[in-house]
């Protein structure tokens, strides 16, 4: 209505000018035709309808853009995410519940601290229900090349690699690592493909996402936190975000306070079995952690066969140089005669109640072995080194202490050998293996 008022007043101002015009003519004798010269009437009207228009479309196009959500698409429009073709195993076909995402991001507090927003893997209607959700922060939509198609977890974790690196140093494939945005990220919102199948932790995509979005949290600079949110039917990555580091869980959204400095440690590992992360004739290396807050643990349960060997595990730690705490698991069936030898050996001991492994047959060697879960229920120590009982160290690890959980030998392809392995206790995690007990794999 505003544009058309101005119309008007610009006819009927140039029409007054131009009958004034003519009285001066008709005054002076002098008869002119009824006409408006081009320059007169560019001269008494400066903007023309169709300027004025025009102006005004461009003014208001000005104005959206300044305040508009803000999404950067202008260094991250390439992202095959949201505008490219997309490769199948990367699809997720889970429908977002946005009022789950919104009860999670409530637990951010003060979402105007926000600055940045990264998303990956989500399409453009999903990306518009971000911007609507946390309209004042900026959205970047992450670029991230897709693995190579012909990459699979066989190749990640083969069934053997040349540990004694006789003929050459076996490597890992690469995973493409995302272009990490100039601007600063305090969220990173990642959609996860998930296969409804048995193996669906197997995968390589949702591998690549999650490892992705850990790379993008580890490059962030200065003292500010940064969270990451999953939506995905399954659960992340335990080892690389583990369940203490959960803020909030609603459905399939997934919120996670990370730290960065050990999220850092662990990028710094190869991905998978294929490639050692310790090679064998490796020097010992120095460690300065807090052993007050680190031990070695065995556990002994069902039969008592074992005692002799526990002692002289114990021994051989001692002679290594380890000062280290020494924790045994024992169950009721060790009598009290074998537990004082085990502590006249260092062992302190603790008393468990033993945990069925549910695929395993009756009075087989393997029936009890689960209950090795309980090594997560040692939460007075930040690291454990677990090993068998029958195991004997012939040189200091105490370096291990410095590896981040899991960290073990590989065993058969995707499986890892338990026998030595490093853990970090947590009763959420103790909890997580006992929900998925019928979902883990052994041998």
């Amino acid at each position: 209505m505003a544009m058309d008022n101005q119309n008007i007043f610009f006819s009927v101002h140039c029409e007054d000018i131009y009958k004034r015009r003519l009285a001066r003519s008709a005054v002076k004798g002098v008869e002119k035709p009824f006409s408006i010269p081009i320059q007169d009437r560019s001269s008494c009207c400066k903007f023309p309808p169709i300027k004025f228009i025009l102006v005004v479309i461009i003014s208001c196009t000005i104005v959206s853009l300044l305040y508009s959500p803000d999404v950067d698409h202008l260094s991250h429009s390439g992202s095959r995410w949201i505008w490219g073709g997309s490769d199948p195993r990367y699809v997720s076909y889970l429908d977002v519940n946005w009022e789950d995402v919104m009860r999670v991001i409530e637990k951010l507090g003060e979402q105007n601290d926000y600055q940045g927003i990264g998303l990956l893997n989500f399409n453009n209607s999903e990306v518009h229900h971000w911007n609507q959700l946390m309209p004042d922060a900026t959205h970047i939509n992450i670029q991230l090349d897709y693995a190579d198609k012909n990459m699979t977890w066989d190749s990640l974790y083969p069934e053997w690699i040349d540990e004694e690196q006789e003929k050459d140093v076996p490597v890992c494939p690469s995973l493409p690592k995302p272009d990490t945005p100039r601007k600063r990220l305090d969220l990173i919102a990642v959609k996860l493909p998930c296969r409804n199948e048995w193996n669906w932790s197997r995968d390589v995509a949702r591998l690549h996402l999650q490892v992705a979005a850990a790379n993008l949290a580890a490059s962030a600079k200065g003292f500010y936190p940064v969270h990451l949110l999953f939506i995905t039917g399954r659960f992340p990555i335990p080892n690389l975000f583990t369940c203490k580091e959960l803020v909030v869980r609603e459905g399939n959204v997934w919120l996670y306070k990370p730290d960065v400095n050990v999220l850092r440690q662990k990028l710094h590992l190869p991905i998978g079995s294929c490639e050692l992360a310790l090679p064998l004739r490796d020097k010992a290396r120095a460690y300065s952690g807090n052993p007050q807050r680190e031990a070695y643990a065995t556990i002994l349960h069902s039969a008592h066969v074992y005692v002799c060997g526990a002692i002289a595990a114990a021994q051989s730690i001692r002679l290594s140089g380890s000062n280290r705490d020494l924790v045994i698991l024992v169950d009721e069936t060790i009598s009290a005669y074998h537990r004082s030898g085990l502590a006249e050996a260092g062992w302190e001991i603790r008393t468990i109640q033993r945990i069925r492994n549910p695929k395993a047959e009756k009075d087989a060697y393997n029936e009890w072995n689960y209950s090795k879960f309980r090594l997560w229920q040692l939460t007075d120590y930040d690291k454990i080194i677990f090993i068998d009982a029958d195991l004997l160290i012939l040189r200091n690890i105490d370096f291990l202490f410095g590896m981040p959980e899991i960290s073990a030998t590989g065993n058969n392809a995707s499986l890892f050998n338990s026998g030595v392995m490093v853990i970090e206790p947590s009763n959420c995690t103790f909890n997580l293996l006992m929900e998925h007990i019928n979902e883990i794999r052994v041998l």
